[in-house]
């Protein structure tokens, strides 16, 4: 991996779940690591669901390895957050190929 590709900077969050004064559970989400990394590839696709149609915004990152992400954490990347949907090790523990949907 060369590091004149990681030109973005995003943030890997973990979530905490709490419950408030009235009993709701509340997840809030906390910064783990800030890395540079390589946008692979960012594409919408529209699928048809139970509720109808909806649009969907898939993106890869690429990143130096860093312990410990799992499809439990989020990207925060240009002020969106991204649900990581699969978590890729390459280079014998080298890098990270994280692919992502986009929140909400």
């Amino acid at each position: 991996m060369k590091a004149g590709k990681l030109r973005r900077v995003v943030t890997v969050q973990g979530s905490t779940h709490t419950v408030n004064e009235a009993g709701t559970p509340v997840v809030t989400w906390a910064d783990k690591a800030t890395l540079r990394a390589e946008v692979v590839q960012q594409s919408t696709a529209e699928f048809i669901r139970g509720f109808g149609a909806s649009d969907e915004t898939v993106v890869v990152f690429r990143t130096r390895f860093i312990a410990g992400v799992t499809n439990a954490d989020r990207i925060v990347f240009g002020g969106e957050a991204f649900n990581i949907r699969e978590v890729v090790v390459t280079g014998n523990d080298r890098g990270l190929e994280l692919r992502c949907a986009r929140a909400g």
